[in-house]
């Protein structure tokens, strides 16, 4: 690289050019680093349940489909099962359509599968103990300005009571802290018990099992025990990790890998155009300066060579930002909301892809530029034509 400083000359010559070029190229790749973060997180969900300390069962059709309660015992007895709880989406808001977050119908033993969830021992006791009570996390109670001691109103978006009142009203009696991940406090739990005994249909049904195992490497043989429980009935399951079961929460909403592609071929369509257009000024207005260069020797491949390399300097500095800033975004986003948000770390696999598509980009939009200097006669470029 003897001739780097040319390139950075050149690259000097218009800054603030350069500088909105880099801001651009570095958006794209911070975009680029954070959308296949999550698309690798979706498509890696499915594939395996090894290494987990809890399953999720549900059905086969969908997560709309229901589940018969007395598959509880029948799981329960699978070898490796240490716990089986259930829980059933309620899917109500409060007061206004706009204020809708997750709540649930739960088992009884919830809590005991997610100790991560903190209550104090005195509102585990007052939830137990009260058939209407009802669990927040300490985020969604801050929201709402809740305190313990409210009567919460929920409207019923999908499950009416069996006297035809669309609202079902709930005894805040505890607020749970979240000592793995804050994202996990957005939640409102109640008894499903109650809940079966007022709704108006879909009574002895849950919407899904989850599985606490005894041996995560096991997790995969569990899957399938468990799975094969219901094999060839009306109400076949599909076992799988929590990671999984986010993926297909969310897919259920929309396609996720279309919409992630669709996003990053569009920023990368009007990167191409941005670089490109620029690349293309810059040679232009130095027609005599590569005159010069030819007139001292440099050949029309070394021409080419160098206007290639100052296209490809702009990507690699912009995109190695980019990827940086991408990867600090998931290690905070992760640390902050763990398996709620679906992300992969920006590893070895994902530079070296992100490497690859700079280099490919600045070849790309640097070729017509880097052929028009090669092509250059000296005489015409003195003459500035």
């Amino acid at each position: 690289m003897k001739y780097l400083h040319l390139i950075w000359a050149s690259l000097a010559r218009h800054k603030a050019r350069t500088f909105f070029t880099l801001l651009s190229v570095v958006a794209a790749f911070l975009l680029f680093g954070l959308l296949d973060s999550v698309n690798g997180a979706f498509s890696q969900a499915g594939h395996s349940v090894r290494d987990a300390h809890r399953l999720i069962t549900t059905s086969k059709m969908g997560l709309t489909f229901t589940l018969p309660l007395s598959l509880y015992s029948q799981i329960r007895a699978v070898p490796g099962v240490e716990a089986v709880t259930h829980m059933s989406w309620f899917g109500g808001y409060y007061r206004d359509p706009k204020n809708f977050f997750s709540n649930f119908a739960v088992a009884s033993n919830y809590f005991d599968l997610y100790p991560e969830f903190k209550l104090p021992p005195a509102e585990l006791r007052a939830y137990e103990d009260t058939r209407m009570g009802a669990v927040v996390g300490a985020a969604l109670a801050r929201r709402f300005h809740w305190t313990v001691g409210d009567e919460i109103p929920l409207k019923a978006s999908i499950f009416p009571q069996k006297s035809g009142s669309g609202t079902w009203t709930f005894d805040l009696v505890g607020i749970y802290r979240d000592s793995t991940h804050k994202g996990q406090e957005n939640q409102m739990f109640f008894h499903w018990k109650y809940f079966d005994e007022a709704a108006a249909f879909g009574n002895g049904r849950v919407g899904w099992y989850v599985e606490q195992i005894a041996h995560p490497s096991q997790s995969a043989r569990i899957a399938r025990a468990i799975d094969a429980l219901s094999a060839n009935s009306g109400h076949e399951t599909l076992t799988q990790t929590s990671s999984a079961f986010a993926a297909d929460m969310v897919s259920q909403f929309a396609d996720i890998g279309l919409i992630v592609r669709s996003i990053m071929g569009a920023v990368f369509f009007t990167l191409i155009l941005l670089t490109g257009n620029t690349m293309t000024q810059a040679v232009r207005e130095r027609i005599p300066e590569l005159g010069i260069l030819k007139t001292l020797g440099f050949s029309n491949r070394g021409v080419l060579s160098l206007v290639l390399a100052e296209s490809v300097m702009v990507l690699l500095l912009g995109g190695v930002a980019g990827m940086a800033l991408a990867a600090a975004a998931v290690s905070l986003i992760q640390a902050k909301y763990g398996a709620s948000v679906p992300m992969l770390p920006v590893g070895v696999s994902e530079w070296l892809r992100s490497v690859g598509l700079m280099a490919l980009i600045g070849l790309a939009v640097g070729a017509l530029p880097a052929r028009r200097g090669m092509r250059l006669r000296v005489v015409d470029a003195l003459a500035g034509r």
